[in-house]
């Protein structure tokens, strides 16, 4: 039903296999009305034996050379219709009156013949012109309804196995398209560990084999499905989402079941489920969703048209397979990704590591240069860490290095960046913040510090550590990356020598390029 490539393929061997005993039935009966013509006592039919022998010798040429090469694709396929149709509505005409009903058996074969190995446009050629040269003979011959109920019985019978057979050679195409189709994506999506990647493979994959006016990939997050790829009528939609209660698509989710539902028209016997309209304001009138079930993957694979009964079980079964391939895919692109994160972090407060984040300081030092931005660094250490530690134990002093990059996160934007550059110390970069900005937030981290309320294993209150900070500004200050960090470490200590819990340089310092202060 929906693939759009052509079915008429130039008899290939399985064509060739097919026809071959039509092929040989017609040889045979073309030689046995010969043979029986000649041993007949009555005169011999001059015609009858020529038309014979013109018959068999064509079908030998036509199925063992002809239909063997692709050298004639363009113009066989017609040639081969017309002398077909000439040879059989010749057939009244040569062949004895008794050995009329012949015709009941050659003219089926001849068309069908011409189905299988050019299509259906040459069958009904062939079908035509054989009937228009069987009239004349009907006409003259036929003195009864019944006599042209039995004139009309080939062509009838033709018209009904042609369309069968060709039904038959079109589904089984298209399965063989369809089976195609998923070796290819099930391929090209394992390779793949980019989620964008094998969303937008999904989405050609689903443009190809099947035919829906809207469709979506859904992922279940925090009680929504979030719908990552969809498409509605010509039209992709970004950052839509559907709730899990009451709809299809959570109803597929939850029960952990496919759901085909091919008239919507018909009140849906799901118990809390409704139809939600999402996308363009048109409702569905055929549906069916898939889940995509894996330890990383939670969420739905669903198809609709705005058209009753457009979905058929192989569709449902083309579907059920996309959903496995994609879902394992999904998964992996998802560790995958997890690992690469892991890979970034540093493993105890799950800020940046030293190597990742002089890799996201260089990024975010070419867009300040392609921008003409400004980008703070500040440069950050805890006091007397070792003393605190010896003092109190190293579970305390992890404690405090996770609730110092909390304190950090909850001051910064999402586009900044932060980093454990090695025991307690930290590097924080700002894109676009000038160097009040940057001393802004270097104040709140340190009011947040002194502020919390620390407990050792006996629940005993115990002084929090204080923090001193060093900041530099790219490219004013340093127009490289290495020169800026630099200069921040050296604040940083310039800040350590001032007394501790210090930020360096001191606020004074940027008034002369910054007149008031502007809040992050």
């Amino acid at each position: 039903m929906k693939s759009s490539k052509p079915t008429g393929s130039f008899a290939p061997p399985e064509v060739q296999r097919f026809i071959l005993p039509m092929t040989l039935s017609s040889i045979a009966i073309m030689a046995v009305l010969i043979l029986e013509d000649v041993f007949n006592e009555a005169p011999l039919h001059i015609n009858l034996l020529v038309y014979g022998l013109i018959i068999i010798t064509g079908t030998v040429i036509n199925h063992f050379v002809i239909v063997r090469t692709a050298d004639f694709r363009e113009t066989y396929g017609w040639l081969n219709a017309i002398l077909s149709g000439i040879g059989l509505g010749l057939l009244p005409y040569v062949l004895p009156i008794h050995l009329h009903e012949v015709a009941y058996i050659l003219i089926p074969f001849g068309v069908i013949a011409a189905a299988i190995v050019s299509g259906r446009p040459y069958a009904y050629t062939t079908l035509f012109i054989t009937l228009i040269l069987n009239v004349a003979h009907a006409l003259g011959s036929a003195e009864s309804f019944p006599g042209l109920l039995a004139f009309s019985i080939p062509f009838i019978v033709s018209f009904i196995i042609v369309e069968a057979l060709l039904y038959i050679k079109d589904t089984t195409q298209q399965h063989i398209h369809r089976l195609e189709t998923i070796n290819t994506v099930s391929r090209q999506i394992m390779l793949s560990l980019d989620k964008e990647q094998t969303i937008l493979l999904l989405d050609e994959t689903i443009q190809e084999a099947l035919e829906a006016d809207t469709y979506f990939i859904g992922l279940l997050r925090e009680n929504e499905i979030h719908l990552d790829l969809f498409y509605d009528e010509g039209q992709y939609f970004s950052g839509a989402k559907i709730p899990l209660e009451g709809t299809l698509s959570g109803w597929v989710i939850k029960q952990q079941k496919e759901l085909f539902l091919p008239d919507l028209r018909r009140e849906v016997e799901l118990e809390g489920v409704g139809i939600f309209v999402v996308g363009k304001e048109k409702t569905s009138l055929s549906w069916m969703g898939v889940p995509l079930t894996a330890p990383n993957v939670r969420g739905v694979i669903s198809l609709g048209s705005y058209r009753p009964n457009a979905f058929d079980s192989a569709d449902m079964e083309l579907l059920s397979s996309l959903a496995q391939h994609i879902t394992l895919a999904l998964d992996n692109t998802i560790q995958h990704a997890q690992v690469e994160e892991q890979a970034r972090l540093d493993s105890l407060t799950s800020v940046y590591n030293h190597g990742y984040f002089l890799k996201v300081l260089a990024e975010q030092a070419l867009e300040s240069s392609a921008t003409n931005t400004s980008l703070s660094l500040i440069m950050l250490d805890i006091d007397f860490f070792k003393q605190y530690n010896d003092t109190y134990g190293h579970l305390v002093g992890d404690r405090i290095l996770k609730t110092l990059c909390a304190a950090i996160r909850h001051h910064i934007k999402q586009t900044d960046a932060v980093g454990r550059w090695g025991g307690e110390e930290f590097v924080i970069s700002l894109p676009g913040a000038s160097g009040a900005q940057a001393r802004q937030v270097a104040e709140r981290i340190g009011q947040t510090m002194a502020a919390l309320r620390i407990e050792d294993r006996e629940q005993r209150t115990i002084p929090v550590p204080t923090v001193s900070q060093g900041i530099a500004l790219y490219p004013a200050e340093a127009d490289e990356i290495y020169r800026l960090i630099d200069l921040a470490d050296r604040r940083l200590y310039i800040a350590k020598e001032r007394g501790r819990n210090q930020i360096e340089p001191e606020i004074h310092d940027w008034e002369s390029n910054h007149h008031k202060k502007m809040s992050r």
